[in-house]
């Protein structure tokens, strides 16, 4: 069937079959050679589109009819699979959910960072492919987004207040998520049972448009060490009369929760951080371990979503770093020490940089109550405060954020020149980038994909530099 890619345009239903999984999570296709991207699409479907986005180059869709199914595709066992930005890949076995992220690193590499000879290992799985979240987010909404059969039945205007999961690309479109699979299953009865209280107090929810109420977000932290809770209900406002009684409920009814805190914040951002924190019940922390180390968990501390998966990270870091003893370390975006604190057996001293000050503050507790004391932490923005580091690295490790390494950091490193470097990423575009502007230096040597996060196009690698000689 021959298309004229130029008349593509908005809102156009076109028959198409889709070959592969972009980097994304979505399906493409291609008409005469022009990209198509598809929303819930996966490699072998047969399907009727509708163009939502057309740019000079590439065209955006979705589904409006599966010809045929791909033989890729499962019954997912979630009702809000393919309606919630939770986890869009239910609909895809785990099994081949793997191999496409291997893909997505490898096809990074080449395109991105035009990086073609080496070797990318096939992805490490994770243990727990459900209730592997050690934490999860339900945002607050004054009305409730329907799912499409209850559109048919209801008003959406009478659809009642939400707490859940947005849609995905929308900050207002909230699902009232009665249970999410990505979280141990008492979660769901604490969730419910915050949902039941909040409908009940006559205290009105917040307005993402409107930016008036007061319930704005719930955040339920599971530690998988020692099986116990922490529940942080984020407000607008300071009322202890409306959260205190919440509070005892919920300690009296779970004995596994420990820890339960109220973040205050009268911000507009959709951040569930607090300017203010107030203890209702319990510890202000939870505690939990990875290998032999525990850490200390505080509301708003960063900590891998899935604790196994994250050991299983750490010792590929720790392979890669093959330390011997006598090496000292430099852990770039180190946060709360984790990877420090897991390496400190294996060297003889370890410095970790850190922006946010209280990680750091963290990451030297986590040091303290491990007896850890060849790991010291200096607290600064990484593009001024890593050219000042007097420290001969050995091996150093980078964990940035998902955007990657600033140029300047990376510009820094080159001068440092460490033997080794580990490099732990989040984005495999992010990844392939900062790795090409090292290649004049360092050789990329092999790649371990870790999968945190089954169920989602997202995918942790360790990629491992050697300097060039």
């Amino acid at each position: 069937m021959f298309f004229n890619v130029m008349k593509i345009k908005k809102n156009q239903i076109i028959e198409v079959e889709v070959e592969k999984i972009a980097f994304g999570g979505k399906g493409l296709a291609k008409l005469n050679g022009f990209t198509l991207f598809i929303d819930k699409a996966v490699p072998g479907d047969l399907a009727v589109v509708r163009i939502t986005k057309k740019k000079k180059s590439y065209a955006e869709a979705r589904v409006e009819q599966l010809i045929r199914p791909s033989a890729l595709r499962i019954d997912a066992p979630c009702p809000y699979s393919g309606h919630c930005g939770g986890c869009k890949w239910q609909f895809l076995d785990y099994s081949n959910q793997i191999i496409f992220k291997k893909q997505h690193v490898e096809e990074s590499l080449q395109h991105i960072g035009h990086i073609r000879d080496v070797t990318v290992h096939d992805t490490l799985p994770s243990q727990k492919v459900f209730e592997y979240r050690n934490k999860m987010e339900f945002t607050c909404a004054e009305r409730r987004w329907l799912l499409p059969e209850e559109m048919e039945q209801n008003n959406p205007k009478q659809a009642g207040i939400a707490i859940g999961l947005h849609v995905p690309g929308t900050f207002y479109k909230v699902l009232d998520t009665k249970a999410c699979l990505l979280q141990p299953h008492l979660g769901n009865y604490i969730l419910d049972d915050v949902r039941r209280y909040i409908k009940a107090s006559n205290v009105p929810v917040y307005g993402l448009r409107s930016h008036a109420g007061f319930w704005r977000f719930v955040t339920l932290r599971h530690s998988a060490a020692h099986d116990n809770w922490m529940v942080n209900i984020v407000t607008a406002d300071e009322d202890s009369d409306v959260m205190q009684p919440l509070a005892d409920m919920l300690l009296e009814k779970h004995p596994q929760i420990v820890s339960v805190v109220n973040n205050i914040t009268d911000s507009k951002a959709g951040v569930a951080v607090g300017q203010k924190e107030v203890l209702l019940g319990g510890s202000p922390f939870l505690k939990d371990r990875i290998g032999a180390f525990e850490f200390k968990i505080s509301a708003n501390s960063f900590f891998q979503t899935n604790t196994a998966g994250a050991e299983r990270l750490y010792e590929t870091v720790k392979n890669y770093a093959a330390l011997e003893g006598h090496e000292t370390v430099l852990d770039l975006y180190c946060g709360t020490g984790t990877i420090a604190i897991y390496l400190s057996g294996s060297a003889q001293e370890i410095v970790g940089v850190e922006q946010v000050e209280s990680a750091v503050k963290d990451a030297e507790y986590n040091c303290r109550s491990n007896g850890v004391e060849n790991c010291r932490f200096v607290q600064g923005d990484m593009r001024e405060c890593l050219q000042n580091i007097d420290v001969t690295a050995e091996v150093m490790v980078a964990d940035p954020p998902r955007a990657g390494m600033h140029k300047d950091v990376v510009r820094t490193i080159l001068r440092m020149a460490p033997e080794k470097i580990i490099y732990v990423s989040c984005n495999p575009a992010a990844l392939a980038r900062d790795v090409a502007m090292m290649s004049t230096q360092y050789r990329l040597v092999e790649v371990q994909p870790v999968d945190l996060f089954p169920h989602t196009y997202h995918i942790e690698s360790v990629a491992l530099l050697i300097k060039r000689t």
